[in-house]
């Protein structure tokens, strides 16, 4: 029986075929900028009969295919964008259904490749060495290799990768040689847990390893090893075992860490064995390390347990903020779960204005039908709309009776992935099942239909602002002209407390004065702070007072971090006020950002790349 297709950004017949494994095996050539191998598949028949096998592709220049050892006939068909060329491979015989083919593709990526950054040794710290890394998420492993480029579908990996730098890659290293030529090695990775392909990672470059508990490494350049020791191994065992307690062991061997270069377009990847991060983590006071929480927490919501689309994408991302506020709770008492969703709460407000209350995109399941790029409708609503879904459904059922739903959710969809529908039945199912008439009525009166179409805001929980309410007075005395502020105001302040004053700042209704809005940035050393949270949030402030002052330290900051969290928002807000500089300074800096940040940018700048 055929499967339905439940992925609108997939040009795949994955309802037909179901890859089982695949074994990459590539040299990465940084002169070409370019990966060439082989990528090798185990696919099995899920219908009787089938005549081809649909693959994704974008950009790829494949140079022949073979099923079972003997050269099969293919074509690539016209590009659709955004979703890429769709490769069809002929099976003139057909197999029954439950046999496995092996197909055989040889392929190297080309330069309009979307998945990869090539960066120069002039864009890397030590200007030393060149340096690649790969963002696949959302719909960008089909640039690397042809393949069923959908949450819905996991396969296990074998990474034969070769390089003459060291090798990352989303799985664990088993055997590393040298090559005859003493110049390159190849890496042998494996990942024996079933992932989808927008997990697939690779990054190689001049990087260095140190261990930061007795099950996790971080990975960084030589000359930032250092501080990327020091800001994570005091935290990253306790995440892991609070994390645990919360569902169950860790399935994945290893948790590492990879700190990227600058212009990595997020504050994380949660590629499964290595953690993709920012190095805007690492700021000096360990203030920032909640990222790594996060996409700890991917390694069971998102990893493990898989939206099957990107319309379902708030199963990943609302569980992953879920449970990392619960790791936070865990470390820092109760009062910082919610100080957190404060936090998440604004974010939620930023995005929502941006797009309007009403679009589309401020649902919990978007429709991303009819060839939408799922990249256009990235923002935190997902993460934060999911969070306050799944709040507000602790809060209904109860913390002791919720904490029992959370395994049981976990272990029924382990290595499986699944739409929103599917998890309203499992808790239903769950709760119904207890046997309480008190939590059978309460969860009678969910309004499914209203929580996962309304568009905007949903409803504001009572947040306990236990940390929160002393930012919100000092900020509340910025709003006096005559107050004069002091160090001594943000002395006693967490990096989060701090960023709160600033947000509930940006949100008055007249913007500060340019003078106020320096006196701001010179009083609490804003300006150079390490922590670019805090030194983006202070520029947003100094944007909407219009001190021209400001404008250049933003500009010089959109040159040296690629983080689409800062990047996005600051360009917009310099765009409204000097359009030119602006322009100019996307101009100069879009070699540096990830090809995915760059044309969002271009987007929200009108401009064409």
């Amino acid at each position: 029986m055929v499967a339905t297709k439940r992925d609108p950004s997939t040009l795949s017949n994955y309802a037909s075929w179901l890859t089982k494994h695949t074994t990459a095996t590539f040299t990465i050539d940084f002169d070409k900028q370019s990966l060439k191998g082989r990528v090798d598949y185990d696919i099995l028949s899920r219908s009787q009969g089938e005549r081809e096998i649909v693959l994704d592709t974008s950009y790829l220049d494949i140079a022949s295919i073979s099923i079972g050892g003997s050269e099969a006939k293919w074509e690539l068909k016209d590009r659709s964008e955004p979703l890429g060329s769709p490769l069809h491979i002929s099976v003139p015989e057909g197999v029954a259904e439950g046999d496995v083919l092996k197909l055989s593709i040889e392929l190297q990526t080309t330069k309009h490749c979307t998945a990869l950054q090539w960066l120069t040794p002039a864009q890397t710290s030590n200007k030393k060495h060149p340096y690649m890394f790969s963002q696949c998420q959302a719909i960008h492993a089909r640039s690397l290799f042809p393949c069923q480029d959908t949450p819905d579908v996991k396969s296990t990996y074998t990474f034969n990768i070769t390089s003459p730098l060291t090798v990352i890659a989303s799985g664990v290293l088993t055997t590393e040689t040298l090559n005859k030529d003493d110049v390159t090695t190849t890496y042998i990775f494996e990942q024996k847990v079933p992932i989808p392909a927008y997990l697939f990672a690779l990054a190689s470059g001049d990087i260095a390893t140190a261990r930061i508990g007795s099950r996790s490494k971080v990975a960084t350049g030589p000359e930032e090893l250092h501080d990327a020791k020091w800001e994570l191994e005091r935290d990253i065992e306790k995440f892991i075992e609070i994390a645990e307690k919360l569902v169950f062991p860790y399935r994945w061997g290893e948790y590492n860490v990879l700190v990227l270069p600058p212009s990595f377009p997020y504050g994380g990847m949660e590629n499964p064995v290595y953690t993709f991060a920012t190095p805007t983590l690492i700021s000096g006071d360990r203030q920032n390390v909640d990222v790594i929480a996060h996409e700890l927490a991917h390694s069971w919501s998102g990893n493990l347990v898989t939206s099957c689309s990107w319309e379902h994408f708030w199963l990943n991302e609302g569980w992953t903020i879920y449970l990392e506020r619960r790791i936070g709770a865990a470390l820092h008492g109760e009062p910082e779960r919610d100080f957190s969703a404060i936090i998440g709460w604004k974010a939620l407000e930023d995005s929502i204005n941006q797009y309007g209350a009403d679009h589309e995109y401020t649902k919990l399941i978007p429709n991303l039908q009819d060839g939408v790029d799922p990249d256009d409708a990235f923002s935190t609503v997902p993460y934060e709309k999911g969070f306050h879904f799944l709040y507000y459904l602790e809060k209904l059922v109860g913390r002791d009776s919720f904490d029992k739903f959370i395994p049981h959710y976990f272990t029924k969809y382990a290595e499986k992935s699944l739409d929103s529908f599917e998890f309203k039945e499992t808790f239903l199912s769950f709760f119904n099942g207890l046997g309480d008439e008190e939590i059978k009525k309460k969860v009678a009166g969910i309004d499914w239909e209203g929580r996962f179409y309304t568009p905007g805001l949903p409803p504001k929980p009572e947040f306990d602002t236990t940390y929160a309410d002393q930012c919100y007075a000092l900020a509340e005395k910025w709003k006096d002209p005559s107050f004069t502020p002091s160090p001594e105001d943000i002395a006693s302040f967490s990096g989060n407390q701090k960023l709160v004053v600033l947000e509930a700042i940006q949100n008055f209704e007249s913007p500060l004065s340019a003078d106020r809005a320096r006196l701001l940035g010179s009083t609490y050393d804003l300006v150079s702070s390490k922590n670019v949270d805090l030194k983006a949030a202070y520029y947003r402030v100094a944007l909407a007072a219009k001190d021209t002052s400001s404008y250049q330290g933003v500009a010089d900051l959109l040159g040296r971090v690629g983080r689409m969290k800062f990047v996005r928002p600051l360009s917009r807000a310099l765009n409204k006020v000097d359009r030119e500089l602006a322009l100019a300074t996307f101009e100069r800096n879009k070699g540096f950002y990830h090809p995915i940040c760059r044309a969002m940018v271009a987007k929200d700048l009108g401009v064409e790349l």
